[in-house]
């Protein structure tokens, strides 16, 4: 767009690896354009309390390995009001910021799609998640790298859960997404995962001590998605259950937490997000607003915010059974 001369870009929500490298890529492939970039640091908070600097390709440079973001991120319950919002545009206005690119997750592109509309602004959204449960693109930003981390906790466990012949409830981040559990699962050669898109009754669990520990096994991994959609909770719920329900069984839970969202970011996902932060460019150039920049099969693509926000992400049911197939 010829209109275009200033963009501004911020990180909001949970961090996620990857961030910096989008930032990087963002940045410089404003500059290359032509265009000027601010930073606003602390995502939609910072930008209400006008905490805006100059992005250079010096303030970017020896970023693109680091975990976490440069730019800080916070979650700003000022921004959810009208007058919020309208402070953020007045600052936004006041440094020559003619666009407007959000990296993070459902919320954070929730919000954009809401201070758009409002100020018709051009806002394009790079899904910046460990989750990967925004709609319409493959991976998110991060996702890569914290199944890795995950992957390397269980195999830790793993040694653990062996030499005390164990049953290990092993619970990971996902929100209402399992995507992260169900592929740490095939990945770690876990014996179940449960995860909101699949749940796990009484007879199923049942079926899993069966096979998985009475026939052929002296230990077991069983991977749970944080968040449970029919209230149950996570893995102290399930851990409880086998407790209870078969007392001889030697049971522990281990919770990942915020480890999942640090470390260094994997090849893929600073691949990812300089492909995305490129693309994030062009789409302003082409005149696109209110997008998601995604990736499908390989190819970049742009899912409108309302999709990518409001529709479910679905799991790959084959992912389930080749879990089920292999953990015999």
């Amino acid at each position: 767009m010829s209109n275009i001369t200033c963009i501004g870009l911020l990180t909001s929500g949970g961090d996620a690896p990857g961030m910096n490298a989008a930032i990087r890529a963002v940045t410089r492939a404003a500059i290359y354009n032509g265009w000027k970039v601010k930073g606003i640091y602390r995502g939609y908070e910072g930008l209400i309390n006008n905490e805006i600097k100059d992005l250079s390709t010096e303030s970017v440079s020896n970023t693109i390995q680091r975990g976490g973001t440069i730019l800080k991120t916070a979650r700003s319950k000022e921004f959810m009001t009208v007058e919020g919002r309208r402070k953020a545009y007045e600052n936004m206005k006041a440094h020559g910021i003619d666009a407007l690119i959000v990296i993070g997750g459902n919320g954070s592109l929730a919000g954009a799609q809401t201070f758009a509309h409002e100020f018709d602004l051009p806002c394009i959204g790079l899904p910046g998640t460990i989750d990967n449960d925004l709609y319409g693109t493959d991976s998110t930003i991060g996702y890569d790298t914290a199944l890795n981390t995950i992957l390397d906790c269980v195999d830790k466990i793993r040694d653990t859960a062996t030499s005390h012949n164990r049953i290990f409830f092993i619970e990971v981040m996902g929100r209402d997404a399992g995507f992260l559990a169900q592929n740490s699962a095939i990945a770690a050669g876990a014996e179940a995962a449960i995860i909101p898109e699949d749940q796990t009754n009484v007879d199923q669990l049942a079926a899993f001590i069966e096979r998985g520990i009475r026939k052929s096994k002296n230990s077991s991994i069983v991977i749970v998605s944080e968040s449970q959609k029919d209230g149950s909770g996570g893995a102290m719920y399930y851990a409880d259950r086998v407790k209870n329900e078969y007392p001889d069984f030697d049971v522990r839970v281990s919770i990942l937490g915020h480890l999942q969202r640090g470390g260094v970011p994997t090849a893929y996902d600073r691949i990812l997000s300089s492909r995305l932060g490129v693309a994030a460019i062009e789409a302003l150039k082409d005149g696109q607003r209110n997008v998601m920049v995604g990736i499908k099969n390989n190819e970049i693509v742009y899912v409108p915010f309302n999709k990518a926000i409001k529709m479910d992400k679905p799991i790959d049911k084959e992912l389930i059974n080749v879990l089920q197939v292999l953990s015999i």
